[in-house]
């Protein structure tokens, strides 16, 4: 190959030569392995000659080979190669074979994006599978408190309850990543198939835990809490401003029916955007008055009635509410919050015989998460409206479910909890079982048991006893506040809490505390053991007794002398012994 032309002075020659006519000095043959290099004439500077010189590429091995042949070589190391350039020896290195770099030079690209990816992984998991201990030590430290206090102390406060490990891991889990606004079936985000597998899979839970029919009752069980479904239901079928009516907060009722104060402020958001007006219990027997109810809602004409409360320790008559809403022509609806667990197991009157709407808790008796639901009727009415039917349609049909659940949402709600919604159709298959009931069978013994305990110790209860798991203690012959007893309680160990009351002259007064047997009976409690919390409770009352005439009526030193108190002492270590003996429930995961 010629690479000669009119401006080179160069020629080379690649494994063979031949003549140029551009080139008046005759080229000399090399070797196929050579390059052959001459000089043009014209450019000598002097006549000396000069003999071509071959350049080898590749010459055969010197004497180096020899002497490596005499060092032993590794078994993994390859041979070098070496060859002369310009009568210069050269070494070629063979590449080693590390899997690293053979990988890199097989797939150079790859390799850098691999190695970015895991990257991004290895930080993914450095944050999202922290422990929590790890993560926040915080906030690990206070969770780790919390749990100590459940399991020592002994707890008497009637809304609560503690909840299984299966409960407990469906709250904990991937479920709380999804979004799933709307209802099964209709959603406003896509992914949603195994959403609506475990909402239905809880509706049909829930209807089969209190023996309704699907054609009869419908359900929504979304709501954040029973405040919200409360509020769902007045925002389907009110208009703002228009009336309700519900049981007085002081008489038992809850906040969410309805409240003002005596001086007439607005407490609750349902008194704030509607009309409430309170019926009350008698004030001297501390039982619902049915006939004052009646002539009440006759002329005020609540477009809801509300029965159902959070202290009221006896058993309702629906059926009598039910004829005095036909009268006034006003839609029926239950609040059982408390008493869901008693209703499911049929050990107390049951609401969806006469109501039209029945709401509820879902952590309380029934063992669930914290959320709410809604119970509506669907399909022909099967009850004549009474004589004043103002309020209600002529329609033959309920039309109440499209109106609850777009209450629930777009209206108050967003997205539901969709970890909480699992939770709560693990606690709704539990209560259709033989053992749910014998649950709640004994944590109705137990506040029987309890009332009796402290009756014969002369203590005074609110209607004299309890139909259901709670009871009303007066504190009011002791001369003490309930504000005063629970501090002193929660010293010791005992959490409960105070309670309004009615008075001998008709008056309320906030010396009553209300205790429940929810969450003892959970743990293991039976009526002997109430027994043992009745001792507690009376040595509670005499120590705060005791530091009430020390004090006087200053709350302030009252408080501090809790701290160092012997006797508060004495009672706590006493507590903390007994309540140790019983089995707190997921305690693994808590």
């Amino acid at each position: 190959m010629d690479l000669s032309g009119s401006d080179s002075k160069f020629s080379f020659g690649f494994g063979c030569s031949h003549a140029s006519s551009m080139s008046p000095t005759p080229r000399i043959p090399i070797a196929d392995d050579s390059i052959n290099l001459q000089v043009d004439p014209s450019f000598r500077s002097s006549p000396a000659t000069f003999s071509p010189i071959p350049l080898q590429l590749l010459e055969q091995k010197v004497a180096v080979q020899k002497e490596e042949e005499e060092t032993p070589k590794k078994k993994d190391e390859k041979e070098d190669e070496h060859f002369r350039i310009l009568g210069h020896h050269m070494c070629l290195k063979r590449q080693r074979d590390c899997p690293l770099l053979l990988a890199q030079s097989k797939h150079p690209r790859r390799t850098i994006v691999d190695t970015d990816l895991e990257s991004r992984r290895a930080a993914v998991r450095a944050w999202g599978d922290q422990p929590l201990h790890l993560a926040d030590p915080d906030i690990h430290e206070i969770m780790d408190k919390e749990k100590q206090r459940q399991t020592k102390g002994i707890e008497l406060i009637a809304s609560e309850n503690f909840v299984c490990r299966a409960v407990m891991e469906a709250l904990g889990s991937h479920l709380t990543n999804k979004y799933s606004e709307g209802m099964p079936g209709a959603r406003y985000y896509t992914g949603n198939q195994y959403i609506d597998q475990i909402e239905n899979l809880c509706i049909s839970r829930a209807l089969n835990a209190f023996g309704l029919e699907s054609d009869k009752w419908g359900v929504n069980v979304q709501p954040y809490s029973c405040t919200s479904a409360n509020f769902a239901v007045y925002t389907a079928l009110l208009l703002p401003g228009e009336r309700i009516m519900g049981l007085d907060s002081p008489s038992g009722g809850h906040m969410s029916h309805g409240y003002c104060t005596p001086g007439g402020k607005k407490i609750s958001a349902t008194s704030i955007f509607f009309e409430s007006f309170p019926y009350k219990v008698n004030p001297q027997t501390g039982f619902i008055d049915y006939d004052k109810l009646e002539d009440k809602a006759l002329d005020y004409r609540p477009k809801i009635l509300i029965c159902g409360g959070s202290s009221y320790p006896r058993d309702w008559d629906f059926s009598r509410v039910r004829q005095i809403a036909d009268k006034c022509g006003a839609v029926l609806m239950c609040d059982m919050a408390h008493i869901s667990g008693l209703v499911a197991t049929k050990e107390c009157s049951n609401p969806f015989d006469h109501c039209d709407i029945v709401t509820s808790t879902t952590h309380k008796g029934l063992r669930g998460p914290r959320g709410g639901i809604i119970f509506y009727r669907r399909g022909p009415k099967i009850r004549k409206q009474g004589h004043h039917a103002s309020h209600c349609d002529s329609s033959t049909h309920y039309d109440l479910e499209e109106k609850i659940n777009f209450a629930v949402f777009p209206s108050l709600q967003g997205g539901p909890h969709n970890n909480h919604i699992a939770a709560l159709a693990i606690a709704l298959k539990q209560v259709a079982t033989p053992e749910y009931k014998a649950y709640v069978q004994q944590m109705k013994k137990n506040a029987q048991a309890l009332a009796s305990a402290l009756l014969r110790r002369k203590c005074r209860l609110v209607t004299g006893g309890t139909d259901n798991h709670l009871l009303l203690w007066d504190l009011t012959p002791l001369g003490l506040t309930g504000k005063v007893y629970e501090k002193v309680c929660e010293m010791c160990h005992i959490t409960l809490n105070k309670t309004a009351i009615f008075g001998d002259n008709g008056t309320i007064s906030p010396g009553g505390v209300r205790i429940g047997t929810p969450a003892m009976t959970t743990r293991g409690c039976i009526e002997s053991d109430f027994e043992t919390i009745a001792d507690f409770l009376m040595k509670a009352a005499q120590i705060t007794s005791a530091l009430q005439r020390e004090h006087g009526k200053s709350h302030k030193e009252f408080v501090k002398s809790l701290c160092s108190n012997k006797d508060i002492c004495d009672l706590r270590n006493r507590v903390e012994a007994f309540a140790l003996q019983y089995e707190m429930p997921a305690a693994s995961q808590m």
